[in-house]
């Protein structure tokens, strides 16, 4: 009986069949690109707002003020009493009622300074210019409540390590496609009630919620392209990186056009139903079919494959080989029983530890820099396009490792030098700064190949869910680990990264090459793999 590899060969390894199923999947990518990196624009900070004093809001209506003069009214009178607060997180603490004047209403307090009235914190009587600009407005999220801005973000991230354990466990247990297409759904009806939540927690239930599917989305993909294409065509996986670079260049335009947080919400969530149509035009993974001894279903996709892409099977193609492994339920002790097996597995789960909190820190770090943040974005997003070519170019010329290791490396060397570079150069701590994310993202998208490289079929999914966990544990601790380090000295958030990174090209270059070989099928190929 032939194996799987031959059956494909015959079949046409990267024919007119799998380009179109690649290029569908693809867009799974620009979509959780959307909601990985949506914060930024979700959250932005309100431009202009202040506390209300008290009764300053039936006053307001019965003087007929705008709410500049309002402002000018409440805020004013803090900064000529020459108090260090901006009216943003404090007012005056005093209470406006009828009897107070609309032309003067401060003289209302006779003979007493404005320096000398006393001072409250506010406590959710904010007032905005644009009310629904973002969430930070919509849900009080300034002063005392800013650390809840991180939070949300922390919450996504938790909801990405939940879904890797769940949906990955359940991808390799009751199929790829099902598990994407249950994914997509629920990305979409989240996003929607994420769009349209009455207060913070219903919007946190659900914003977790979305990230457990849109991680099962992004992965359950990414694993059914490596499987159906040979091992000479296995750098697609790369490919859908650019898709999510797309995504990461498209989302500032998207936040540019669309004047409300909700409208960008439904913006970014909506097209992940249009997945759904899948469910006619892409199949189940042939091989995920072969583990679970489902052999005459796998030969009919094959024979539907070599059909699409010109070519014909052999008539003793009557069956294909099936992995001598006993299927069992995946588990992790699985990914740690053998000495290979546990090597690989240690070092990936750090690799990818190392990539999401340095990727999402640099990208997290251009929000308190300053500068036009769209512009900034978009050229952030640009900077991650020639990661891809590096890559394509480069890994099956010289192989994965050594790209891997010095990736990791250089991102490492360039967040070093640019914490110590002077700020009155800015050209030269921004070309060195963009090195780092050059590096990074390198790093980042090669993780996800050699993963899947490393891992038998029958532990594929889990294995790569389970080690990109700590994708997402390195996720929530990104944004409180910047903002709270950032608070000692900006760049110090900088040198931790290149530690980081440093290590971690090291430790890849103790992984064996994958360059040219067969997906493993057995754990045994795993652990002959020098």
């Amino acid at each position: 009986m032939p194996s799987f590899d031959e059956v494909l060969k015959e079949a046409g390894e990267f024919g007119r069949f799998q380009k179109r199923v690649f290029f569908l999947l693809c867009q799974t990518g620009i979509t959780f690109s959307f909601l990985f990196a949506s914060v930024v624009f979700l959250g932005q900070a309100p431009g202009n707002y202040w506390c209300r004093i008290p009764g300053a809001a039936e006053l307001s209506e019965r003087c007929g003020w705008t709410l500049e003069e309002e402002r000018n009214f409440t805020v004013l009178p803090l900064l000529l009493g020459n108090r260090s607060s901006g009216g943003e997180c404090e007012s005056l603490d005093i209470a406006w009622d009828a009897s107070v004047s609309c032309a003067s209403p401060l003289a209302h307090y006779g003979n007493h300074s404005v320096g000398n009235l006393p001072l409250t914190a506010c406590h959710n009587n904010w007032v905005y210019k644009q009310p629904h600009s973002s969430i930070v407005s919509e849900y009080n999220l300034v002063c005392g409540n800013a650390w809840m801005l991180d939070l949300s973000q922390a919450i996504l991230n938790l909801g990405f390590l939940a879904g890797a354990f769940t949906l990955g466990y359940a991808a390799d247990r009751y199929g790829r496609i099902l598990i994407y297409l249950l994914s997509c759904l629920g990305v979409g009806i989240c996003g929607i009630i994420v769009a349209f939540a009455p207060n913070f927690t219903v919007f946190l239930i659900f914003r977790f919620l979305q990230g457990v599917f849109g991680k099962g989305t992004w992965m359950t993909c990414y694993v059914i392209v490596t499987e159906i294409v040979g091992s000479d065509q296995r750098i697609v996986g790369i490919v859908i990186q650019i898709f999510f670079t797309l995504g990461i260049m498209i989302l500032p335009g998207i936040a540019y056009l669309v004047p409300t947080w909700q409208g960008i919400q439904l913006a970014i969530s909506l097209p992940n139903f249009l997945f759904l149509l899948y469910y006619w035009v892409v199949p189940e993974s042939p091989r995920w079919l072969l583990t679970r001894k489902k052999g005459e279903k796998a030969l009919k996709i094959m024979h539907n494959i070599a059909k699409h892409n010109g070519k014909y099977l052999s008539p003793h193609y009557s069956e294909i080989t099936i992995s001598n492994e006993e299927v069992s339920n995946p588990s992790f002790l699985d990914l740690v029983r053998t000495p290979r097996m546990r090597r690989n597995t240690l070092i990936l789960m750090y690799a990818w530890f190392t990539s999401a909190l340095i990727y999402q820190g640099l990208v997290m770090r251009l929000g308190i820099v300053g500068g036009n943040l769209y512009l900034d974005f978009f050229i952030s997003g640009a900077v991650e396009l020639p990661a891809a070519v590096l890559i394509l170019v480069t890994i099956d010329r010289i192989g994965r490792r050594l790209p891997f290791g010095i990736s990791n490396i250089v991102a490492g060397i360039a967040c070093l030098i640019t914490a110590f570079l002077p700020e009155d150069i800015p050209w030269l701590k921004t070309t060195v700064a963009t090195l780092g994310r050059l590096g990074i993202t390198m790093a980042f998208e090669i993780v996800y190949l050699v993963n899947t490289e490393l891992y038998p079929t029958t532990l594929r999914n889990f294995g790569v869910s389970l080690c990109s966990s700590l994708c997402d544990l390195g996720g929530i601790i990104a944004p409180f680990l910047l903002f709270r380090l950032a608070a000692i000295w900006l760049e110090l958030p900088l040198i931790i990264f290149s530690i980081l990174a440093v290590v971690c090209g090291v430790l890849v270059l103790l992984l064996p090459e994958t360059k040219g070989i067969s997906l493993p099928e057995t754990v045994e190929d795993v652990e002959q793999l020098s």
